[in-house]
């Protein structure tokens, strides 16, 4: 099975241009490809991890990646699948952010001379003069057919401001840019962009001709049916310190039995006649499935021994052992204790098992947190640090969530 072909059978392709085309340049490695990512973040998200995996498999078959940073829309914001206006960034902020990406993102793509390109389109979209960008763009697209476009009307009724409404122009320049100067033939994105991106093929062929070859791919949904980046991506990051290994494996292991072979099949390189092999499984062999998947891209985002660490700890807990040095751990800081000692809600939002306090006294209240194996209800529950023995507590929130608390 060629690539492109591949691509299908894993449910991948949603949307394109030119079917016939694309699938040629794929198959024979001759696509120029470009992806971007906006810089809003200081890390990478699970929801980047279809982008991601798609530019390693086009570039093992000899096509050629362009990271495209977002250092000049980012200080815009994209305003497809909004409902407000999203926070502007400092220029600082956004370079920090764009060095953060590229060292998470050479684990899947590789870099280099005649390799994989990093561009950021802040070179090209903040030296633009205003008049002159009007000129030569403005007139090749019409108001009417914007607002028409998914990523504006959903906005219309709240308001969208004139500075949003300029992104499908810069994201559209983009193309254009990079077609010229990097001999890019092909973009990338998710589905929610489809309007976006055509605004961007249609821009090359009215400036440079019909017969411009220039080629659009939107990705499917997420196996959650939502978009990547929306929703898994906001919470779980591939940065180990904004998101432990443990909690990342967690988080794919956790996947529901309707989507989990849509994960594997979407985000893994495992060959696809071993997952058609596995669409077979049911009840407990599904359990050995998610295992696989949360391995699989552990292994791809932290490394095999982060991974194996994390999948022995998980088994740990499953088995109720609760121990092991590959267990979660929380160490106690001075802040933790107030008068003294540490209150079990501190605990529970400090080690990270909740975000809030609120959230924290709710699990409490309804019985969904438990210490050494004993369940906690009183909410006022606290511990001195010498109270606190040296091997540390096993606190727990809800079946598969727990940490050991270190004083």
């Amino acid at each position: 099975m060629k690539l492109y072909e591949e691509l299908v059978a894993r449910g991948l392709i949603a949307q394109v241009t030119n079917e016939e085309l694309i699938r040629e340049m794929i198959n024979d490695g001759k696509a120029t490809f470009y992806i971007g990512f906006d810089c809003t973040a200081d890390s990478l998200t699970a929801g980047h991890f279809m982008a991601l995996t798609l530019m390693r498999r086009l570039q093992m078959a000899g096509n050629k990646p362009i990271v495209l940073i977002g250092g000049g829309t980012t200080m815009i914001g994209d305003p497809s699948g909004r409902t407000d206006m999203r926070k502007m960034l400092t220029r600082e902020d956004i370079d920090y952010n764009a060095a953060c990406f590229r060292k998470q993102m050479e684990r899947f793509i590789e870099f280099g001379p005649d390799k994989a390109l990093m561009v950021n389109n802040a070179d090209w979209l903040l030296n633009l003069n205003y008049v002159e960008l009007l000129r030569e763009v403005g007139a090749c697209f019409s108001v009417n057919n914007m607002l028409r476009a998914e990523c504006y009307k959903n906005r219309m009724e709240r308001g969208l401001s004139f500075f949003e409404f300029n992104y499908m122009i810069m994201q559209s320049y983009d193309f254009y840019y990079l077609f010229q100067h990097y001999g890019c033939n092909m973009q990338f994105g998710g589905d929610d962009q489809w309007s976006n991106m055509l605004g961007g093929t249609e821009l090359i062929r009215k400036k440079l001709g019909q017969d411009a070859h220039c080629m659009t791919i939107t990705l499917l949904t997420d196996a959650n049916g939502n978009k990547m980046g929306k929703t898994a991506g906001n919470a779980v990051w591939l940065d180990p310190e904004k998101t432990s290994p443990y909690d990342f494996y967690q988080y794919w292991r956790n996947v529901g039995d309707a989507e989990v072979m849509k994960c594997i099949r979407m985000l893994t390189f495992l060959p696809l006649e071993k997952i058609e092999a596995m669409d077979k499984w049911e009840g407990s062999e599904l359990n050995r499935a998610k295992e696989i998947l949360a391995f699989e891209l552990t292994s791809m985002v932290h490394g095999e021994e982060e991974a194996k660490k994390a999948q022995e700890a998980a088994r740990a807990l499953f088995a109720g052992a609760g121990s092991g040095e590959n267990v979660p751990q929380y160490q106690l800081k001075e802040e933790d204790f107030r008068d003294g000692a540490a209150d079990i809600l501190t605990m529970l939002v400090s080690s990270g098992l909740t975000k809030t306090r609120s959230e924290a006294r709710q699990s409490v209240q309804q019985g969904g947190v438990s210490l050494d194996g004993e369940k906690i209800t009183d909410i006022k529950l606290s511990f001195a640090k010498e109270a606190i023995p040296a091997e540390g507590l096993l606190l727990k929130k809800g079946k598969k969530s727990y940490c050991r608390i270190l004083a």
